[in-house]
């Protein structure tokens, strides 16, 4: 099986066919100006296909070989001429129909580029505000999805008390604090491939792509200066608990933090602050095992 091999109708388990054999993804993209203003990248689908001169999202059927999020970009660039490797993807959403599926990829893109029709499946590719998205006879499943990924178009900033964490764990971290916190640091990038069960219903996403920051301080300020794959460590001139505070009062446009701690009073300054405060055993089990 390969390139193409996605192609075709399917079934599901709700009675309904489907293109794509073996599911099917769009992207989401979208843009947040210096105005806090954001356009939604949509699509015009050509007259003569399913849903014909209908508004949505860039995408189509699945191959084999590809996950949601290659899928998507894959389809969005064989559609239009949107450059795909400036998408910053936050999540993905999932609709199961039973045995068959469509996955919404939800990303940011840092500049509002002019974007044409680079298929005869694409009538037009227009921004459009996203408040002005339901003004537009819109294709029906996107307008049935469109209240969920309206709310999802946020990024999830993940803060890390790596004192805390590390502390959570009796494997003689009082030893090497320093050589306790990058095997933590190294331990996050697993979480480049995305993130499940986010707590409190802080972003809508069934798997997310969160940007991890990593705050150490003490003796473990050196793990600071190395390199992290997905990873941003910051190194607390003072106490680490400050420093964490004073990361959610800059937060970026569109972002919503959670801080990772056990720590009461912090979380009570985090609490204060806006963000979201889970614990450290959440943050373990999606570790890999050690």
């Amino acid at each position: 099986m390969g390139d193409g091999d996605g192609d075709g109708w399917a079934g599901c388990g709700q009675g309904h066919t489907h293109w794509g054999r073996f599911g099917a993804a769009g992207l989401l993209a979208y843009h947040r100006d210096a105005g806090g203003q954001v356009w939604v990248l949509l699509q015009q689908r050509a007259w003569w296909g399913l849903g014909g001169g209908t508004w949505g999202m860039f995408g189509g059927a699945l191959h084999s070989h590809e996950d949601a999020v290659m899928g998507a970009l894959r389809e969005t660039a064989e559609e239009c001429t949107l450059d795909t490797a400036t998408v910053n993807v936050h999540g993905v959403s999932v609709e199961d129909h039973g045995g068959w599926s469509f996955t919404s990829v939800t990303g940011t893109v840092p500049e509002r580029a002019d974007v044409r029709p680079a298929s005869r499946e694409t009538r037009k590719a227009e921004w459009v505000r996203a408040e002005e998205v339901e003004d537009r006879k819109l294709f029906a499943p996107f307008a049935g999805s469109w209240p969920r990924l309206r709310d999802g178009m946020k990024k999830l900033v993940l803060v890390v008390d790596a004192a805390n964490v590390v502390g959570a764990r009796a494997d003689g971290w009082w030893k090497d604090r320093a050589g306790a916190n990058a095997r933590l640091r190294d331990e996050l990038t697993a979480l480049n491939g995305g993130v499940k069960g986010v707590p409190g219903g802080l972003v809508p996403f069934d798997r997310c792509f969160p940007e991890i920051v990593l705050v150490v301080e003490g003796a473990a300020r050196t793990v600071a200066g190395e390199p992290a794959d997905g990873v941003r460590v910051e190194a607390a001139q003072g106490s680490g608990d400050d420093h964490i505070v004073d990361l959610l009062g800059r937060p970026g446009p569109g972002s919503v933090h959670l801080v990772v701690t056990a720590d009461r009073e912090l979380r009570a300054r985090c609490e204060s602050a806006g963000a979201a405060v889970t614990g450290p055993r959440w943050l373990l089990d999606r570790l890999p095992p050690r």
